[in-house]
């Protein structure tokens, strides 16, 4: 599993270490692991002209002695000093020794122009708020350069513990991190400034209970995905109930009982106005007419794609003493009380437009503080909350890390595409899943399934939903 830490636990962990280490030893491992890591980017290091724009912080020494290793390999490194006066002193001495250079601010447009590769060390982990005035043009020139840009821990001007960018920033096309990976690295906006990111191991011990957000791996999902016994039959398996649907959008329904069967449950009932669009594409779906209440015994329900103004069937779902998960348009009629007095688990599953509304506030608050927003969600409902978006967040409202889904293409932002995702994640409730795994595991197997059904072209939500199989079996196979 991958696990991100916030700034003050990085720092505790890096004094502990620092505390019994040789003096600069744990900034003597990262420049190696970043000189390592520019080498590979660069392919050849002899001759290549590489520009560090170093600040006066630790980040800013990191650059200094990865320069100076490049510089011992025959790279060609100018070194841009934002403040001569406070640059890390042994970085900079390294790098002179080893034949590097230094400027001012206001010679670097000519070295950034003829860069092959730029080393951003202008602001740590530490920082806040965007680039300060004298370090924005540098950011802006070495993105107009046809350099490869290399951020150092974290692209400066973006923030390390929410991945939320006030201002200006750098855009890195591989960032290397050091001990752990930051929040910031996970999470949109900051997430599109780091390009790649590989993670430099320095030693630091971090506690596992401490881990400010996780993100499942194949080997995690694997091990949550249910698995029929020899004895089981369907209703065994978990029966998931879908009610979606309308006159209007009769297809939202289809498209989330497509989800729901491929999901682990052993059996779908569909109740809603849409069933016979249901069974002319799914005739194994149990259909009814006759209302939540009256549906059947199920293990979990689904509500609110494609819905309209049912708010009948909203309530006597969530009233249900069942897992159950609202989406679409079941988030704008559910009662707030009545989903916060609920004893059975539930999961809502809004995009930013929808968890804006629920919030009260501008849907561009909640796109530029998307972890903000999913906790503050699970803590207003005392529910688990799923963030849909370039970044799909998971969050519990008995807190705990924030799960963060690494699976996924930008073809996924097609219509049709939730409905997918939340009859697969009702489904994996209803076969057992809490409403943390179930969530995470959904939003997991159907951004992989996006992946495999786009392949780099466009694609429908009915494209995204046959894909989810082979994407389970994917997972499995390891």
């Amino acid at each position: 599993m991958r696990t991100a830490y916030c700034v003050d636990t990085v720092r505790a962990a890096e004094r502990e270490l620092m505390a019994r280490l040789p003096e600069g030893t744990l900034m003597q491992r990262a420049a190696a692991g970043l000189a390592a890591a520019c080498a590979e980017l660069l392919g050849r290091v002899y001759g290549r002209r590489v520009v560090l724009l170093v600040g006066s912080g630790d980040n800013g020494g990191d650059a200094l002695y990865a320069g100076a290793r490049l510089a011992r390999r025959g790279a060609g490194v100018t070194a841009v000093l934002l403040s001569a006066e406070r640059a890390h002193a042994g970085g900079l001495a390294a790098l002179r020794r080893a034949g590097g250079r230094t400027v001012a601010p206001a010679a670097a447009g000519e070295v950034l122009r003829r860069a092959d590769l730029v080393l951003d060390g202008i602001v740590g982990i530490g920082g806040r708020g965007g680039l300060r005035e004298d370090a924005a043009p540098l950011a802006a020139l070495a993105a107009e350069s046809r350099a490869l840009v290399v951020a150092v821990d974290l692209p400066s001007g973006v923030d390390a513990d929410t991945g939320e960018v006030h201002g200006d920033a750098v855009r890195a096309d591989l960032t290397v991190t050091f001990g752990t990976h930051k929040p910031g690295l996970l999470i949109d906006p900051a997430r599109e400034y780091a390009g790649s990111v590989r993670l430099v191991d320095i030693g630091l011990e971090l506690p596992a209970d401490q881990a400010e957000l996780e993100a499942l791996q194949h080997t995690e999902v694997a091990a949550l995905l249910p698995v029929p016994a020899a004895e089981s039959d369907k209703y065994r398996r978990g029966v998931v109930g879908v009610a979606a649907g309308s006159a209007r959008y009769p297809g939202a329904a289809v498209l989330a009982v497509a989800g729901a069967l491929r999901g682990g449950a052993g059996a779908v009932r569909y109740v809603g106005p849409a069933g016979e669009a249901v069974i002319a594409r799914f005739p194994e779906t149990l259909v009814s007419d006759q209302g939540p209440r009256h549906a059947g015994r199920v293990q979990s329900w689904v509500v609110g794609p494609g819905v309209g103004d049912d708010a009948g069937t909203v309530a006597e779902v969530v009233a249900a003493d069942v897992p159950v998960l609202i989406d679409a348009d079941a988030l704008r009629l559910a009662e707030a009380g009545a989903v916060r007095g609920r004893t059975a688990p539930t999961l809502m599953t809004p995009h930013a437009g929808e968890a804006a509304a629920l919030l009260g506030v501008p849907r561009e608050e909640v796109e530029a503080g998307r972890l903000a927003a999913v906790r503050e969600l699970a803590t207003r409902y005392r529910a688990t909350v799923l963030l849909k978006g370039s970044t799909t967040l998971v969050a519990d409202a008995g807190g705990g890390p924030v799960r963060v889904n690494p699976t996924g293409t930008s073809w996924l932002a097609t219509a049709g595409s939730g409905d997918v995702l939340s009859g697969l994640a009702g489904s994996l409730l209803a076969a057992g899943l809490s409403a943390v795994d179930a969530g995470s595991v959904g939003a997991y197997l159907h951004g992989l399934a996006g992946r495999f059904a786009a392949d780099g072209a466009p694609v429908g939500a009915h494209d995204v939903a046959a894909a989810v199989a082979g994407a389970w079996r994917d997972v499995v196979r390891g």
